[in-house]
């Protein structure tokens, strides 16, 4: 198959950008394979691994762009090269009265905007520490969305932050909403007195999104990155957010989001929780201590049931009704459609929070859970590895995004392992999320309808039906509408889950007469 290279010299693009453009150069016809990213040695190693690099590919250097097309025929590989750089030069700010200004250096960008205060930075892991030091010094807070940073320079950079009172927001931070201002993937929520502090990205959209339809709004959502609770960096970022929202006068309560802390990290966060004048909702996914919250402090352990109790404790009033409990009905009526052999659950998530919670709640009815993100050795699989049993694939984690967009953006992985998974005779329902809000992919929905469409044909061509479980993340002011998108599912013949723990809970359901 031909391969068409471009190296273009000194040019920096950021990461998210190039994720955009390299999922919609993979949809242009007669593309196999497209590629745009930075001539990092990372990004390099993925293109050897895909055969895809060549000789002046392996001469770029790290401020050098790289662009990749891998064609069908010679005939479509110019044109489909030209196509690639046409996405590339779209995704730059347009000329006219709002147009952006690019700047070669940090400190010129600072100089120009000296009323500003937040930096978000998304440039190669290897260089974004050293970005992220010069935002601090320069007084700024920081929303570092780049990850591969080593965790010595993480604790450098909070405590740096934490001493100068600023935020220093990940790294591996993709979610935040500071003073009604989405940045990187978030929602459109509508502004109120809720506040969530979260080392959890999508587990932080989920909570923000669940808040909204209940009818309460967000003040502030400080995204801390990963491995702020780790017993490394010791819950630097989240303590000072807490601290900050507490003197927020626009916050009446707080809502910590994340997977179990560090033993230790999680008693500080409580104690800080219990010592706040303002109540605490904690929401630690997988939690199975059973201690009784101090005052002030509600324990959850479903992102569900912390947006309910933030709402609560906030006053807020539901726009529309959201059941507390999903509508079994969707189980039952799918299960009498199942062979006896049609036993487990297959989760592909593009959301690692989203992924846990229906893993953590499969877990509470059955033994056989596999996961690439699971805690038990033995339980865990490695990316390409088959499923087995019950399996819940975190299609975001590092694993399988390593030089490929993330699937919330290229839906491209997922789809391929659905198509696998139909294949399954054990297979009952596929369970998935579809993530609407700033910086996702424009249809989701839209994008995965015909590989949902095939899959099904494929187990009815066999004699089997296959359910399709689908949850939608996102709000009426997110663009496309979340009702928008639940429409085209139900059209599609897939049930919906009203939130991601119903999700969890109808997919647990519908195999509950058949798993071991």
């Amino acid at each position: 198959m031909p391969i068409r290279t471009l190296v273009k010299k000194n040019t920096y693009v950021d990461s998210v950008s190039l994720m955009t453009v390299s999922s919609r150069a993979n949809e242009l016809v007669g593309v196999h394979q497209a590629f745009a990213a930075m001539g990092t040695p990372m990004n390099k190693e993925v293109l050897r691994d895909l055969s895809l690099l060549t000789e002046d590919l392996e001469q770029a250097d790290t401020g050098d762009l790289m662009l990749v097309i891998d064609t069908a025929d010679a005939e479509r590989s110019d044109g489909a090269l030209e196509e690639l750089e046409a996405l590339l030069e779209h995704k730059r700010p347009a000329a006219g009265p709002h147009e952006e200004t690019t700047y070669k250096t940090f400190s010129s960008a600072v100089a120009a905007n000296a009323e500003a205060n937040l930096a978000v930075i998304s440039v190669n892991g290897a260089y974004a520490a050293r970005e992220a030091r010069q935002a601090l010094e320069a007084g700024l807070h920081v929303l570092l969305f780049s990850d591969n940073v080593a965790i010595e320079d993480e604790l450098a950079l909070k405590r740096l932050a934490h001493d100068k009172g600023l935020l220093m927001m990940g790294p591996d931070c993709g979610t935040a909403i500071i003073n009604g201002v989405a940045l990187c993937f978030a929602n459109a929520v509508r502004r109120g007195n809720i506040a969530l502090a979260g080392a959890s990205g999508t587990g932080s959209q989920e909570v923000s999104v669940r808040i909204d339809a209940l009818g309460g709004g967000i003040s502030q959502l400080i995204g801390t990155g990963g491995r702020d609770l780790s017993e490394e960096v010791g819950g630097l970022m989240m303590l000072d957010a807490m601290r900050a929202l507490e003197a927020d006068p626009d916050t009446a309560v707080v809502v910590l989001v994340s997977k179990p802390p560090a033993a230790s990290v999680e008693a500080a966060m409580i104690a800080e929780a219990a010592r706040m004048e303002k109540p605490v909702v904690v929401c630690f996914l997988g939690r199975s201590d059973a201690a009784p919250a101090p005052p002030g402090v509600t324990f959850t352990h479903t992102t569900d049931a912390a947006a309910r109790a933030a709402t609560r404790l906030a006053g807020a009033s539901g726009d529309r009704p959201q059941p507390p409990e999903p509508d079994l009905a969707i189980a039952e009526a799918a299960r009498t459609r199942l062979h006896r052999e049609q036993r487990y659950i297959r989760g592909l998530f593009c959301g690692g929070t989203l992924c846990d919670e229906a893993m953590y709640l499969a877990l509470e009815r059955h033994a056989d859970v596999y996961s690439n993100i699971q805690k038990d050795p033995d339980r865990r699989l490695a990316a390409q590895a088959p499923s087995r049993a019950h399996t819940f694939l975190d299609l975001g984690d590092d694993d399988f995004t390593n030089g490929r967009p993330h699937p919330m953006i290229d839906p491209s992985t997922r789809i391929a392992r659905l198509r696998q998974e139909a294949e399954d005779p054990e297979v009952a329902v596929i369970a998935m999320d579809f993530i609407l809000g700033y910086g996702s992919h424009d249809d989701p929905v839209g994008a995965m309808l015909p590989a949902i469409a095939d899959a099904r044909e494929r187990a009815a061509a066999r004699g089997r039906h296959l359910e399709i479980l689908g949850y939608v993340l996102g709000t009426e002011r997110d663009r496309p509408r979340i009702g928008e998108q639940i429409d085209k599912l139900r059209e599609a013949g897939v049930s919906i889950a009203e939130s991601s723990t119903h999700l969890g809970l109808l997919a647990r359901e519908l195999v509950a007469e058949g798993s071991a």
